[in-house]
């Protein structure tokens, strides 16, 4: 089987660890058939999509909409890219699945808006498919409403063109969407279990998600959501994408 082709942007590296860890046991692949590159740490360079069977982009402290000013030169490189492989994936119709980032990243896409408007604080939420979402191969096998981990600053205020809406929640309408065949973004996060979202809750206590007093509460009831649907996602992408 090729590999699948893991990116990543976190810097703390325990969490980016738990990150990856999780990515492959959702996935149910080895290490060598998720090969991770850090963008936080350096350039990606040229991808042949010719030596993959699909790619996975997992979340971080990014925004796209974070004022240019603000942005740090590995942010700036990063969006850069993330951009030029955007293009190119979406141009072969190329195996892609971007968990949160990848919202930002696809989103701005064909006229697509990327902005504050949607943003939701951190916890479990009930997810639900559209009629699209329903009929889609990703998400098809999904139960129509599940819960899943999330928690982002910036959401799609305006899909891109021909982007097909999969799912959405009460409070951000965008939730899930696919370009083309094969080109996912989800805004939540399919990876997460209770103790990672804990430890990312931890993790990122000084970068605005959340008001200090609220850590432990936060935290509290993220344990006591039962999230168990979202990571077949995981599963089903590499089911329908390894390829020999």
């Amino acid at each position: 089987m090729r590999p699948f082709l893991f990116l990543g942007t976190r810097a703390e590296d325990d969490v980016a660890q738990q990150e990856y860890d999780a990515v492959l046991a959702g996935c149910g692949l080895r290490p060598d058939e998720l090969v991770r590159v850090r963008l936080e740490q350096g350039p990606l360079g040229a991808v042949d999509l010719a030596a993959w069977s699909g790619i996975i982009l997992g979340g971080g402290p990014f925004n796209v909409s974070d004022p240019e000013g603000a942005k740090s030169a590995a942010q700036c490189r990063a969006e850069a890219d993330l951009r030029v492989l955007a293009e190119q994936v979406v141009a072969a119709d190329f195996p892609f699945l971007g968990a949160c980032y990848g919202i930002g990243v696809l989103g701005g896409l064909a006229d697509g808006v990327v902005d504050r408007t949607f943003g939701e604080p951190i916890g479990a939420l009930p997810v639900r498919l559209t009629e699209a979402g329903r009929e889609d191969p990703l998400f098809g096998p999904m139960p129509d409403e599940f819960l899943a981990y999330l928690g982002h600053k910036e959401a799609v205020a305006r899909l891109p063109e021909g982007a097909v809406l999969l799912a959405s929640t009460d409070t951000c309408p965008v939730h899930a969407f696919r370009l083309g065949h094969h080109v996912y973004a989800t805004q939540f996060h399919p990876e997460l279990d209770p103790v990672a979202i804990c430890d990312r809750i931890d993790a990122y206590s000084s970068h605005g998600y959340y008001a200090p007093h609220e850590q432990e509460s936060l935290k509290a009831a993220a344990r006591e959501a039962l999230v168990t649907e979202p990571v077949r996602l995981l599963a089903r992408f590499v089911e329908l994408y390894a390829r020999g």
